[in-house]
């Protein structure tokens, strides 16, 4: 009977370098939601935020895009996700009715630590859906400007 002898020669590694270790990573998508903006006055006022998006997936068309969008575009995609996908959608920050009531004495919906706390929201839900987008063409990703 042949005996069998284990192979115990270490695998050839490629040396790491300085880029290999501290370059960007093969596949990424960054997408970060700041600097609101509110616009409008009366009825007609409403804040925006920038969405900066950047990414090396070859299924994006930019490499990097900035685009402005308002909560309610933010509804609309977690709406298309959530009738185009078999996954979970997270869902977004609310609404904030009461802080829309007049006479509370502050801002409301306009108040900076509003916004604030809206925007850091509003980027994790968006961060939460971005392995979706990765890994999809669905032109509904494609509103965030890539």
């Amino acid at each position: 009977m042949a005996e069998t002898i284990a192979d115990t020669r270490r695998l050839i590694s490629k040396p790491q370098n300085l880029n290999d270790a501290y370059g960007p990573p093969s596949n990424f998508l960054e997408i970060d939601v700041g600097n609101p903006q509110t616009v409008g006055v009366g009825r007609g006022r409403f804040t925006t935020y920038e969405i900066r998006v950047k990414t090396n997936l070859p299924i994006f068309k930019l490499k990097e895009s900035t685009v402005r969008r308002r909560y309610s575009d933010f509804e609309w995609l977690r709406n298309e996700l959530e009738r185009e996908s078999k996954v979970v959608v997270p869902p977004l920050p609310g609404k904030a009715l009461l802080r829309q009531l007049p006479f509370r004495g502050d801002d409301g919906i306009f108040d900076d630590s509003f916004i604030e706390e809206r925007k850091q929201a509003l980027e994790q839900f968006i961060n939460k859906k971005k392995k979706f987008a990765a890994t999809s063409s669905s032109p509904i990703y494609l509103s965030l400007g890539v």
